[in-house]
């Protein structure tokens, strides 16, 4: 103990470091009080001072890169695990059925245009396939961020949202393996294999917790948080790490392990992780405007805008299928709000195929359509609350 005192004493480059982090995340923690007052989402003001802070920002900071991809990546893993949490085999299973022709809709209104526009553009079938999931999947992290602060949680317009988003999710669990095995060039054989794994898994895993999640959940003690939130944080880690090992993709097997967890102890999971969840939710995003340069931007901008339309005009399509049978009309517009913004999976996708697609920066175009989209959706939420109001 005394040594690692004093090489930590001794080191002027980590204690810089350790200042800055820390500097970052009071600054997020500032701008995360305001927004919350304003009722606005604090998602795309991370990203903002993510790209005030990366190379090429107005104050470039020399962050740890190690410890921002480390907590880049257990944000997303938080954020589905917590989302996970929120649902049973059961719930899953109904919202799947009840919304599997919106799923359809979704998929034709939102992933088609994506894949069309990158053929367009020349960038071949892995572009077209990744341009395809980016203006697809919405974010589950910044819908349920928003669902959060908007004050909608078990409401039915969030539940027909999430219906939606489930679906999404569930569709990456073929999709990612797919994505990397064109990138990557590899056979058809093997790309094969690699989705039919992504699909056993998913499968045993709801299978699981429909047959066994009371005898998977007696281990767990709700009266005991401590041992509570290092099993399931730790649980959540290890199937992420695993899953990613062997192609599948690890935010998704978080989202799974949430499944399993549901009653007492996935409400004592849940109440325990969200700070946890929201401190690295937090780097999750900035993460994403540090690694893009800001002078990358406005190439892409003219291109981000039309997709962002599109997008918005497609899952509008998609939000009013689901809400038809409501009398309350705001809340097509409600739902619309929760399933435009893009986000985690959107930048995962872009990383994935940024090598392959040539002539664009890719990174930068899903970091510009992330915002727009994050933006345009608080907007329109906070609209519908306005008007909420004056009822």
């Amino acid at each position: 103990m005394h040594q690692l005192f004093a090489a930590s004493v001794a080191s002027p480059e980590a204690s810089a470091q350790l200042a800055e982090i820390g500097g970052a995340l009071l600054l997020l923690g500032l701008v995360a009080m305001v927004a919350n007052k304003l009722k606005f989402s604090v998602v795309p003001l991370y990203l903002l001072i993510g790209l005030a802070l990366g190379d090429g920002g107005l104050i470039p900071l020399s962050l740890s890169e190690e410890f921002l991809n480390t907590g880049a990546q257990i944000g997303a893993i938080m954020l589905l695990l917590l989302l996970g949490l929120e649902y049973s085999a059961y719930d899953l299973a109904k919202a799947f059925q009840k919304r599997k022709s919106a799923g359809l809709i979704d998929f034709l209104a939102n992933a088609t245009p994506g894949f069309v526009i990158g053929l367009i553009f020349g960038w071949g079938l892995p572009g077209a396939l990744a341009l395809a999931g980016i203006t697809y999947v919405s974010s589950s992290g910044i819908a349920a961020q928003l669902i959060k602060e908007m004050g909608y949680r078990r409401s039915e317009v969030s539940k027909r949202a999430i219906g939606v988003l489930v679906f999404e999710d569930l569709a990456l669990a073929p999709y990612l393996p797919l994505l990397t095995s064109v990138v990557l060039g590899v056979s058809a054989w093997s790309g094969l294999i690699t989705v039919s794994l992504a699909l056993a898994i998913t499968g045993l895993v709801i299978l699981v917790s429909f047959r066994g999640s009371s005898g998977f959940q007696k281990f767990l003690d709700p009266n005991e948080p401590g041992g509570l939130l290092l099993t399931v944080f730790g649980a959540a880690l290890l199937a992420a790490g695993l899953a990613d090992l062997i192609g599948f993709s690890g935010v998704v097997a978080a989202f799974l392990i949430g499944l399993l967890l549901t009653g007492e102890v996935a409400e004592a999971a849940r109440s325990r992780l969200a700070p946890i969840r929201d401190i690295f939710a937090a780097v999750f995003f900035l993460f994403f405007g540090i690694t893009t340069d800001p002078a990358d931007l406005p190439a892409v901008l003219p291109l981000a805008v039309a997709i962002t339309a599109i997008g918005v005009a497609g899952k509008y399509l998609v939000a009013w299928w689901v809400t038809k049978d409501m009398s309350d009309k705001m809340s097509t517009w409600r739902v619309t709000g929760f399933l435009i913004p893009r986000g985690e999976f959107s930048m995962v996708i872009a990383a994935l195929a940024a090598p392959v697609v040539i002539g664009v920066q890719l990174q930068a175009l899903t970091l510009a359509y992330v915002i727009l989209t994050a933006l345009t959706a608080s907007v329109l939420l906070r609209l519908t609350l306005s008007k909420l109001e004056k009822k």
